[in-house]
């Protein structure tokens, strides 16, 4: 009886290049985003509108190649298309529509998490998932009754988030070097 000896396949992890380039993707990012935040929401708004416009063709497309679930298929295919053109043709409100409709998510969101949390902490997961919870709660309602303003606090938040990213990839991309 011979016995052949496999060898398990190894973990392929992504390139420490590949890391590299993000961070520094990021950074650029960043410092777009602090430095010229309306042109760079502008911008990237509108990579978002032409990627849901392809997505949607794509969408629709694909009910031929496999048809199962063909409704749910057309219904994304055609909202992506719509959003798409809206966004591509309505380039300066629609950072602020979209930007306000992620803050009113987000703001939904934590109260949401918030109202979870704080009934969680009284039915005895302790004090701080009820601390954590109504802070989530204010949040939410922070977000919710001022949603103008964290709209235009967006593309500076994004613009920091995405420079310690950058920071922290470039530092990861070193060390898996």
């Amino acid at each position: 009886m011979t016995t052949s000896m496999v060898s398990e396949p190894e973990a392929v992890g992504v390139p420490w290049w590949m890391v590299l380039i993000e961070g520094i993707a990021l950074i650029i990012l960043g410092l777009l985003m602090l430095s010229s935040p309306g042109m760079t929401t502008v911008i990237l708004i509108q990579f978002v509108g032409i990627y849901w416009l392809v997505a949607g063709i794509f969408k629709i497309v694909s009910i031929f190649m496999d048809s199962s679930g063909w409704g749910w298929k057309l219904a994304g295919g055609i909202l992506g298309i719509l959003a798409g053109l809206i966004v591509i043709q309505h380039p300066i409100w629609s950072p602020f529509v979209i930007g306000g409709t992620l803050i009113i998510i987000l703001g939904i969101q934590g109260l949401v998490i918030g109202i979870v949390g704080v009934i969680q902490g009284f039915k005895g997961a302790g004090w701080g998932a009820g601390i954590l919870g109504a802070v989530s709660i204010l949040f939410g309602l922070l977000f919710l009754f001022n949603v103008g303003g964290f709209t235009l606090a967006l593309p500076w938040t994004i613009g920091i988030l995405a420079l310690i990213g950058g920071v922290l990839s470039i530092i990861a991309a070193f060390r898996l070097k």
